[in-house]
């Protein structure tokens, strides 16, 4: 169940797909606390990739509260202005009167820069740093988790060629709370230009700074937490429908990159989604473990 403005503009797409949405009013007369949870929407074009995360938040048992978050140095300029000042608010302002639950910092067309280089990289770790210390849980997705990994003292390395596919990624872990019930062998959309070595990770989850969650054989180490369960990373794109690997594609080709491939295991002509079942389960595993963390 998502909390969503009164004229919020894919209403009727969420409810199309079985998600029950309801009123701020109607919300606010119901005895249940919803979770709030704050969203970082960084990627291009913010108001068209609401939906994907909104889908699988949505299909949880629990009442949801989207607060979408716009940074202050960054300028959106292939967003909609009007939507960004009508939906999203600063990041004080979201936790002004009332704290935040869960936060999730999604991807960014930035991970071929230096993060010193990112205009906006300043107002993250600050974003991070209050995280940390107040947010049950802070769930990274592509850039979004390369950027908590270097806060957490761990660079990214750029690959020679776009990882760019579905790919095959192995469960590490059956007893953990988000991830132990997701199958052993489960497939994800990846698309990255940048990601961490293996051996870098390796090394420093052997100091004690990461749990090692899933790993894939194209993508490297793809779910990872900080050891003190506030952070936890996806590299992939879990949430993402099949058309968008195409569009991304077709994205690259028209600059022209010399290094990037069609996305692998993926029907170009006719794509379909093989990763749904791992998508609702990881968000709603999130989820209920921000419930358990929260209440108890």
């Amino acid at each position: 169940m998502i909390v969503i403005p009164k004229d919020y503009h894919i209403k009727e797409a969420l409810e199309n797909s079985q998600i029950l949405c309801i009123t701020q009013e109607t919300a606010l007369k119901e005895n249940i606390r919803a979770l709030r949870i704050g969203i970082l929407n960084i990627m291009p074009q913010a108001e068209t990739y609401e939906f994907s995360l909104l889908h699988p938040l949505g299909k949880s048992i629990m009442q949801i509260e989207p607060i979408w978050i716009r940074l202050k140095t960054h300028t959106y300029s292939s967003s909609d202005q009007d939507h960004l000042q009508s939906v999203y608010v600063p990041f004080e302002q979201a936790i002004r009167h009332k704290h935040l639950d869960g936060l999730i910092v999604t991807g960014a067309p930035v991970e071929e820069m230096p993060f010193e280089e990112v205009s906006y990289w300043e107002e993250i770790k600050r974003i991070l740093k209050y995280a940390r210390n107040n947010i049950a849980s802070t769930l990274g997705m592509c850039w979004g988790g390369l950027a908590i990994a270097r806060f957490l003292g761990i660079d990214k390395m750029p690959f020679e060629r776009k990882v760019f596919g579905v790919f095959e990624n192995r469960s590490l872990n059956r007893h953990h709370r988000i991830t132990g019930d997701m199958d052993d062998i489960f497939l994800c959309p990846h698309s990255s230009h940048s990601g961490i070595s293996d051996r870098i990770l390796e090394l420093e989850r052997d100091k004690g700074v990461v749990n090692l969650l899933a790993y894939s054989e194209k993508a490297g180490y793809t779910i990872f937490e900080s050891t003190d369960h506030r952070f936890i990373v996806h590299l992939g794109h879990p949430e993402y429908e099949p058309r968008r690997l195409v569009e991304e594609y077709q994205r690259d080709m028209k600059k022209e990159r010399d290094d990037v491939d069609p996305p692998e295991n993926l029907d170009f002509e006719k794509p379909v989604n093989r990763w749904r079942g791992h998508r609702s389960e990881f968000f709603s595993q999130w989820i209920k473990y921000i419930h358990e963390t929260t209440t108890f």
